[in-house]
């Protein structure tokens, strides 16, 4: 090559840079025992609150999403209770109209009754009147009957001035029916 090296030279330059290498590593190693006994807290410090900002940034960014979600949770649940609101306003109107409706039939119900009422009461009396009305039309019917067969003829009967002066009439109002039935 281009010049030559002793062999004893070789090997001692290596192993100057071995022993050197071994030394340095053994040097920081320890250094770094002793470095590790006297750290700094406040890089302890430093890096706990690193530790817990990434986590909080983690949790952060998973409750935005539950908050995405819960909102929309949130807007479907009102958009549910509107519908309702309007539903049952519907309903409540609709009840209103037809307890309204409801009045206004009880009171014409009552309203026919009364008059039904009147009109049955009405129909009683005329049926009442009919009635005093037939018995009058028999007790005449039956009277002209005895006139017309002679048995009621005052002039021919003897008694005929007992009643002028008082006494009782020949036949009473039983016997006249009898007679005329």
């Amino acid at each position: 090559m281009f010049f030559e090296i002793p062999q004893n030279l070789i090997l001692m330059t290596v192993g100057a840079f071995l022993l050197g290498w071994l030394l340095s590593s053994l040097s920081a190693s320890l250094g770094s025992k002793a470095k590790a006994r006297k750290r700094d807290p406040r890089d302890d410090r430093i890096r706990s609150l690193e530790a817990e900002h990434r986590i909080a940034k983690g949790d952060a960014d998973s409750l935005k999403e539950t908050v995405v979600g819960l909102e929309a949770q949130l807007e479907e649940a009102s958009d549910g209770i509107e519908k309702r609101d309007n539903v049952i306003t519907h309903q409540q109107g609709k009840i209103d109209k037809l307890n309204s409706d409801l009045k206004d039939s009880v009171m014409k119900t009552r309203e026919l009754r009364s008059e039904l009422s009147e009109r049955a009461t009405e129909n009683l009396k005329s049926e009442v009147k009919l009635r005093e009305v037939e018995t009058e039309l028999e007790v005449a019917q039956a009277s002209t009957d005895m006139i017309a067969t002679g048995v009621l003829d005052y002039a021919l009967a003897p008694e005929a001035q007992d009643d002028e002066e008082g006494a009782e009439p020949l036949l009473d109002e039983a016997d006249m029916t009898k007679t005329a039935t």
